[in-house]
């Protein structure tokens, strides 16, 4: 397992992060876990060198974060902790007591990296820098960090001042943010933490087809807007998607790698990556996702799988926005 510094702290992770969002007991997009599975999944990952787990709030109403304390528990100061603060809770006092939620179900006393889950149109990003600077002051969480910050709010943060990582969605089959996001985080130090890395399971390549997707998770818009779920108002490019997803398997097949392993590779070769999360719901789910911080592609084969995906780049365009046309990610 490799690792890599946190922006500018001295917090190291690894360069694959075990995501906590799927291990809850039901969720629409996951369809729900069994407890017994989702702490084997994080103890295989700690047992292949994963120290970096992420979580929140939002994640089963706190679920995820009692089961990680759970999972956790004896090893609390070897491992990264980073879970976020709701939108609703980013006026600083709402936001101190929500820390004290998340400390409380953690059952820790602090927090490693603590992250605005969605920005704000409402609560100034400089009020809720502030109320994290004083928790980062009393010793209730170590560094600040962002998620789903887009281009316009990402200015807004640099102008009242630095968080050390933006966490956004990022993989081989969506790239938005390569147009403006990514070359901020760069020039200013900011790790970036992919979410969606394996494009909900899209890139291991267990669905032939678009219409085999469930539709919890064929709710992006790289779907179609007349998916059951759908949020958008797109005609998605489920023609490319899986055009792309044809020519990154022959690639893996001519290396011999598997596609997930060889898809969170090329991600961790990106600009900027500190770490990829993936959502392992088993243990053996946990150790292939393991596998990929050990494995390092060449030039050739980055160069390859990037022109793979590069229609479905031009599709998707510079919103970052998984879920919606209208991005909660950028100011309007």
């Amino acid at each position: 397992m490799r690792y890599r510094k946190l922006g500018r702290t001295d917090i190291e992770v690894s360069v694959i992060c075990q995501g906590c969002w799927s291990i809850v007991g039901k969720d629409m997009t996951w369809g729900g876990n069994v407890l017994d599975d989702s702490i084997a999944a994080i103890r295989a990952s700690l047992d292949a060198g994963v120290n970096f787990f992420d979580t929140a709030p939002g994640y089963g109403a706190g679920e995820s974060e009692e089961i990680l304390a759970r999972a956790l528990e004896g090893v609390r100061d070897d491992v990264v902790i980073a879970t976020k603060v709701s939108p609703g809770d980013l006026e600083p006092k709402k936001l101190k007591a929500a820390c004290e939620g998340s400390l409380r179900r953690l059952k820790t006393d602090y927090i490693d990296l603590y992250q605005i889950h969605w920005p704000s149109k409402d609560v100034p990003i400089a009020d809720t820098l502030g109320a994290m600077e004083q928790l980062k002051q009393a010793g209730k969480i170590r560094a600040v960090g962002v998620s789903n910050f887009g281009v316009s709010y990402m200015a807004d943060l640099l102008e009242a001042g630095r968080a050390e990582s933006n966490q956004l969605p990022y993989s081989l089959l969506w790239r938005p943010i390569e147009h403006e996001v990514q070359p901020q985080c760069v020039a200013g130090d900011i790790s970036i933490l992919c979410y969606s890395s394996l494009c909900q399971g899209l890139l291991t390549g267990k669905f032939a087809s678009a219409d085999e997707v469930p539709a919890g998770r064929a709710r992006t818009r790289l779907f179609s807007k007349d998916r059951p779920q759908s949020r958008h108002h797109e005609a998605g490019c489920e023609k490319e998607a899986f055009k792309a997803i044809d020519e990154i398997r022959e690639i893996c097949r001519s290396i011999n790698g598997p596609m997930g392993r060889v898809s969170l590779a090329w991600l961790l070769a990106q600009r900027g990556v500190a770490s990829a999360i993936v959502g392992g719901r088993n243990a053996a789910q946990a150790c292939e996702n393991a596998r990929a911080g050990d494995l390092e592609l060449s030039p050739d084969v980055v160069e390859a799988l990037s022109g793979a995906a590069e229609k479905v780049k031009r599709c998707i365009g510079p919103n970052c926005d998984l879920w919606q046309s209208d991005s909660r990610m950028e100011r309007a």
